[in-house]
Formats: C-alpha cells, structure tokens, sequence
C-alpha cells in the first residue's frame, strides 16, 4: 500500500494537565525547502529541545514548523502575615485602645485586613518527581500534536493530488493538441520557403538546387518539435507515476516540472504558426500552476 500524499501546510494543538500544571501546544506548519523546527518555549524548558527536535524529523520531512508551548501552574496563591508588619500594627492599635478610654480591644480580623499585614506566600519548589512528570507528559503531547499536524497534512495533500491530477490532465489535453498542430509544420516550413524561394530566384541569379535543398531541410529540423513532445509526453507519465507513489515526492516532482517548463519554452521557441504558440503559452500558464501546487508538497 502506497504512503499517502502530504502537504507542507498544517495547524494542530494538543493540551493536557500533569502534577498541577496545565500545558499547551500549537503547532503551525508551512513550505519549506527542508525541515525546519522553531521552538517557543517558556524559560526553564530548554532541556527539553533535544528531544522534541528528535521526534519532529521522525515524524516530518520537510517544511517550515512553528511549535508554541504555554505553560501554566494551577497553585492556588497562599497568604501568610509579615512579622514586621503586623507587630507594627498591633502596637498602633494598643497605643490607640490605651489613650481612648473604654474602647474595645484590637481585633485579629480588623488587623489581618490592614494594608501590609497579609502577603502572598512563597510558592513551595517543585519536587523532581513533579517537574519529571510534567515534563514527560509535554513530550507526549508534542508527539500527540505532531500525529496531528501529520494527519491535517494528508488531508491537505489529497486535496492537492486531486488538483495536481487534473492539472496533469489539462497538460496531457495540451500535449495532444500541440502533436495535432505540429504534424504539418515541417511541410508547411517546406512549402513556405519555396515560395519564398521562388520569388527571390526571379529577380537574382538562380542558386544550385543542392545549395536549396539544404536550405529546406536545415528550417525543417529547425522547425521539428516532436522531440520536445516526446519528451513531454514521459514527464506526464513520470509525475503521474509520482503521485501514485505518494510520499515525500515534493523534491522530485520540483525538479521533474522544471524540465515541463523546458520543453514548453523551446516548444514556443520553435513554433512557426499562431496556433501551436498559442498552445505553447497555455502549456506554460497550466505548468506554472501545476509548479505552484507541488510547492506545498512534502
């Protein structure tokens, strides 16, 4: 069973939850020429790049990938009196109580309400076994949102193969109409040389037929593009074949429209009527988006 086409383009996010931390990732993937991993990571988590980059050139081939991580830790914020301030505070409250005469006592409540008194507590270290934990459970989640952005690039390549298909379709219609309209071009080349010729010879001295002759064959072969439609021809085969193979085909399939485009541009080269130009140029125009689509694949 053949691998499945995949594209360059892709988005995938994967979160979870270990050892009182939430995490996130978001990946974001575009062309590239090869693989080429960014890591966004929150301070304190670049041991964990080595790995991560390991498990990305496993699992991709080639193109531009963007991987977010967000981390956020769920403690819940903890409050414990300042010493100073609070001593402060009661002796303020005492001096007061003791220059009113009858006035209540100072109250714990009214005290720990003060501005000051009360501050966030210091958070607790993470122990080694937590920070293991979250850690393990993020390189899983980058594998499970690299499983992701593989599974929407094969959606996007299918897509692409059905447009590359066709595309490959309208070229072979091209193809076939260009051989029908280059048949009578060296013939044609040939006849309207001798008329040429004819009307020339009547006003300068005859040239040897040999010398004519020569003339004729040499525009013809110059006007002969079964060559380049031949070749044409086994490039669509060749890039049909390719996409049936499926997999990591984007280098090969760059390469193999770069010869299209060749024989197109010494098709239009060696026309000699409207009617092939024009087909020539379409050619072209249809191998240019053809070029386009297989950018994006992997």
């Amino acid at each position: 069973m053949t691998a499945a086409l995949a594209s360059m383009t892709g988005f995938a996010r994967a979160e979870g939850e270990a050892a009182g931390a939430t995490w996130t990732w978001e990946l974001r993937s575009v062309n590239g020429r090869g693989l080429d991993l960014r890591l966004r990571l929150p301070p304190g988590s670049d041991a964990l790049e080595p790995a991560l980059r390991e498990a990305a050139q496993k699992r991709l081939k080639r193109g531009n990938v963007t991987a977010n991580l967000t981390i956020r830790r769920e403690e819940q914020a903890k409050l414990a009196p300042d010493p100073a301030a609070l001593e402060q505070a009661l002796t303020l409250a005492l001096t007061l109580q003791a220059r009113i005469p009858g006035s209540p006592a100072p109250r714990a409540e009214a005290l720990l309400a003060l501005p000051g008194v009360l501050r966030p507590a210091a958070a607790s270290p993470e122990t080694d076994e937590q920070a293991e934990a979250v850690s393990a459970a993020i390189r899983a989640g980058f594998t499970a949102a690299l499983e992701n952005l593989a599974a929407a690039r094969r959606a996007e390549g299918a897509r692409l193969a059905a447009v590359l298909a066709g595309q490959l379709d309208e070229i072979a219609g091209l193809h076939d109409q260009a051989s029908a309209e280059a048949a009578d071009q060296p013939a044609a080349q040939r006849a309207r040389l001798l008329e040429n010729l004819q009307a020339l010879l009547a006003e300068s001295p005859p040239l040897p037929e040999e010398r004519i002759a020569q003339e004729v064959a040499l525009l013809a072969a110059r006007s002969d593009v079964r060559e380049e439609l031949d070749r044409l021809a086994s490039h669509i085969q060749a890039a049909r074949a390719l996409l049936a193979e499926g997999a990591n085909i984007g280098r090969r399939l760059d390469f193999l429209i770069q010869e299209f485009n060749r024989e197109a541009n010494t098709l239009c080269s060696k026309s000699a009527s409207t009617a092939l130009t024009a087909t020539g140029l379409r050619l072209k125009a249809t191998i240019e988006q053809l070029r386009e689509q297989a950018a994006n694949i992997e």
